[in-house]
């Protein structure tokens, strides 16, 4: 392990985090708002934290290698948390506590959406853009953007995407170079960000509303400038703008770069994840808007359909946004649509959950089996599209997915144990894994009045489902640290 090393890239990027403190205190500026001091000194702690960090080792040159990595990612997301989280405790209003701070910030970086604050309508604008900017910076993934700007300061990058990209299948480069890489990703998510501010704008959002919003809707974060959500709009065309942004950031980022460089739709609908993610949510919508109708809880047909779609989109691609209280939804409604959650959005994208592809594996996966009880001596392939999946892939996803419901169900165990019922227990830990962000009973509304002790609970299951499980508890193993 290559401490010096670690340490001097860990320093690297907080300088560079210390300078996202900057826009919030502009806004500050321009509404005069009471946040311009507590965003400067945040900025000014962190910088120097970073600057202490780097300078001891700023001559330390070593190739990292995928165990450094690995410690890099965790590290930087574990204090990138807690440094985030400065602001909030520093402002007067919101009036937090250094836990409830952090968990705020970690949910905002990792886009999972849960907060612990109430009254953000009258919240000051530099601490609403701020909230709103931590998911945009998450979305992709700041240390995507980090390998886009380390290798100019002597950096490798590689081991660090690997660690940090999302999905199932980590070593595929868009462009030869692993900097060109996460710049094409960036520059590919900034302009979705772009579209998306221009046409909530259009659709009648003002430039603040539209640009906090847009930041969120990329990075599928759920986070909103007002309690309400979208439902704070009443208007189904920004839900609808919503939903088709949610949608495009669901699927793999790879499929847009190769739309951009082909300028050529045809190979989304050949891609077999890319179907399955589109099915899902169809065939959910479909289930949830014949629900409403039939039980009349939203009203009519209208009312239904608007929220019905928007819902299931929403929480099944793990954004979390809200147009209606969907937990107070009929029948089982609310929890079918938590458990779609589960599945999210496809690899490579800013969604969260145990990706589709993983989830079209396991059902493979399991139809081979029954065939092979059939047919004893049957050699059947696992194929994605026409491709057959290495035996290595499908045994990583079976690892994952037990990793994955064992930690789950661990988690719902220990925060049963600090007091709360079945139903918070099991929707908390769920919105906070699969970085969805609303859950049921205690916590449909926001997670400020449960237990401390739960809540950093909650933010290790963040963590979890933000680094994709074994990126964190790799770190758990002794054969981590073994030389």
């Amino acid at each position: 392990m290559h401490w010096s090393a670690v340490e001097r890239i860990v320093g690297l990027l907080l300088m560079l985090f210390s300078v996202t403190m900057l826009p919030p205190a502009v806004v500050a500026l321009i509404y005069g708002d009471p946040g311009l001091v507590p965003f400067l000194a945040s900025f000014a702690v962190i910088l120097a934290a970073g600057a202490l960090a780097w300078l001891p080792v700023r001559h330390a040159r070593y190739d990292l290698r995928t165990r450094d990595g690995f410690l890099v990612v965790v590290l930087f997301w574990t204090v990138l948390g807690a440094s985030g989280g400065l602001p909030l405790l520093l402002s007067v209003d919101p009036d937090i506590g250094w836990t409830d701070a952090a968990f705020e910030s970690l949910s905002g970086l990792t886009t999972t959406g849960s907060t612990v604050l109430t009254g953000i309508d009258d919240l000051p604008h530099s601490i609403r853009f701020y909230r709103q900017q931590l998911q945009w910076l998450g979305g992709m993934g700041i240390i995507v953007l980090a390998v886009a700007i380390l290798p100019m300061l002597g950096v490798g990058g590689m081991q660090l995407y690997r660690a940090e990209t999302p999905g199932p299948v980590k070593d595929a480069k868009l462009t030869p170079r692993i900097a060109g890489t996460a710049k094409a990703l960036w520059y590919i998510y900034l302009g979705f960000t772009i579209a998306c501010a221009l046409a909530y704008w259009l659709a009648g959002m003002n430039a603040f509303d539209a640009i906090g919003h847009s930041f969120s809707t990329v990075a599928i974060g759920g986070y909103s400038t007002y309690d309400a959500s979208i439902g704070h709009f009443e208007s189904p065309l920004i839900s609808m703008i919503c939903v088709v942004f949610m949608l495009i950031a669901g699927v793999n980022f790879a499929m847009h770069f190769v739309a951009w460089r082909t300028r050529s739709l045809r190979h989304y609908l050949q891609d077999t994840e890319v179907c399955w993610f589109l099915g899902i949510m169809a065939t959910l919508g479909v289930v949830v808007v014949a629900t409403l109708m039939i039980t009349r809880h939203e009203g009519g047909w209208g009312e239904s359909l608007h929220h019905g779609i928007f819902q299931a989109v929403s929480i099944a691609s793990t954004a979390g946004f809200t147009s209606a209280e969907f937990a107070a939804w009929p029948l089982f409604l609310p929890v079918l649509l938590v458990m779609a959650a589960f599945i999210g959005g496809c690899a490579m994208s800013t969604g969260g959950g145990i990706k589709v592809v993983r989830f079209v594996l396991l059902l493979k996966q399991g139809h081979r089996e029954v065939i092979r009880l059939i047919h004893p001596q049957a050699q059947v392939l696992v194929k994605m599209g026409r491709r057959a999946v290495d035996e290595r892939v499908i045994n990583a996803v079976w690892g994952f997915f037990a990793a994955y419901i064992a930690l789950f169900g661990l988690m719902m165990l220990v925060l049963m144990g600090t007091g709360l019922d079945q139903v918070t227990a099991f929707s908390a830990v769920a919105a906070t894994i699969t970085n969805l962000g609303p859950g049921l009973g205690e916590v449909s509304d926001h997670f400020g009045g449960i237990n401390a002790p739960a809540k950093w609970v909650l933010m290790f299951a963040m963590l979890l489902g933000r680094l994709e499980v074994f990126t964190l508890l790799v770190l758990f193993t002794p054969a981590f640290w073994r030389r």
